[in-house]
């Protein structure tokens, strides 16, 4: 059985699931013809005490399999090959910025519609230059096709660079359009500009009685600047005062003020701070908040929110795939009015 244990790669840097890596890895070898119908894997305790992992996680990526029609057990032969049938497969390098809620909506979509002929290894790169490089410089070539989220709190001179190092037409760019990339890739993203205008000019209605709209950027935030961009000229249209708050801990708050919120951690403190003033929400003060989650619909008896169509994004991507199209690909963006504004 030695020699199985070449097969399996475990990622250490991988936010893929230590089970799934090991489903993968047996589904690589099997399509590779170096496990064929009714060969038998190593029992799950000689297998985690060979890999020095748990053996839920052995039974979890066994059973994973099992379940896709893969491995097949008999009481006291334990698991075995069941189908070694060509299938379409793909191998997909996912690289995000940063774990979210609205992230993972986005995974979980994307790993839905891909269906089980498809395995993901996902990284995160947590908004860092130098590990969006190492990781995307140790993955050329593994992969059929790589997702990206390119969102750098820096803009840096040889981010194209990095991205061009992966094989032509294999690479599709999530949420941020990369323009100088438009010929060499795909991409399924926010227009940010635009997207902030639009859903701020459909909410004017309900701003009408408030004199001013703050947005919360801090300096260190990876979202686009394109976002100020739609935010100032909206405001400048429509004769709004406005300003850009870097800090919302060192934020003094006031009547007749709205705080457009980009990121959760803000929102927490924004809200803490009101409720510290005793001023009552969508009455004294306007909230609204930056991408759509489950929880703002119930936070304060509901958040406005400004936000793409998360699961839309994630759908798109992996239809590219199994498509096999290339396309550009403007998603939704959406106001939903509560009771914050």
């Amino acid at each position: 059985m030695s020699y199985f244990y070449r097969f399996i790669e475990i990622d250490t840097l991988s936010a893929t699931p230590k089970y799934l890596q090991i489903a993968n890895s047996i589904i690589k070898a099997i399509n590779n013809g170096k496990l064929q119908d009714n060969d038998v894997l190593p029992s799950i305790n000689e297998f985690s005490n060979e890999l020095e992992v748990s053996r839920d996680t052995v039974e979890k990526g066994y059973n994973h399999l099992k379940k896709i029609g893969i491995l097949s057990s008999v009481a006291g032969k334990g698991y075995f090959v069941k189908n070694t049938d060509p299938l379409q497969f793909y191998k997909i390098f996912l690289l995000f910025n940063k774990l979210s809620t609205h992230k993972k909506i986005i995974y979980d979509s994307f790993a839905d519609t891909l269906g089980p002929n498809a395995t993901i290894d996902f990284y995160i790169y947590n908004n860092d230059f130098n590990l969006f490089k190492e990781l995307i410089k140790r993955s050329i070539d593994n992969y059929s096709h790589y997702v990206v989220i390119p969102h750098l709190t820096e803009e840096n001179e040889t981010f194209d660079e990095v991205l061009n190092l992966i094989p032509a037409n294999k690479l599709i760019l999530l949420d941020k359009k990369v323009t100088s990339m438009d010929n060499k890739c795909s991409s399924i993203y926010e227009d940010f500009e635009q997207d902030i205008y639009k859903a701020l000019e459909n909410a004017l209605s309900f701003l009408e009685k408030y004199q001013t709209i703050k947005i919360i950027f801090p300096s260190y935030t990876y979202h686009p600047k394109e976002i100020l961009s739609g935010f100032t000229i909206f405001c400048d249209e429509f004769a709004f005062n406005h300003s850009i708050i870097r800090d919302i801990a060192q934020e003094t708050i006031e009547d007749g003020v709205v705080y457009i919120s980009l990121m959760e951690n803000d929102l927490v403190i924004l809200i803490e701070k009101i409720l510290d003033c005793k001023k009552e929400v969508g009455k004294d003060v306007g909230v609204i908040s930056y991408n759509e989650t489950p929880l703002k619909k119930i936070i304060l008896k509901g958040i406005t929110t400004v936000s793409t169509d998360f699961m839309l994004m994630g759908k798109n991507a992996a239809q590219l795939i199994l498509d096999k199209k290339q396309s550009h690909i403007a998603i939704p963006f959406h106001l939903t009015i509560r009771n914050s504004i």
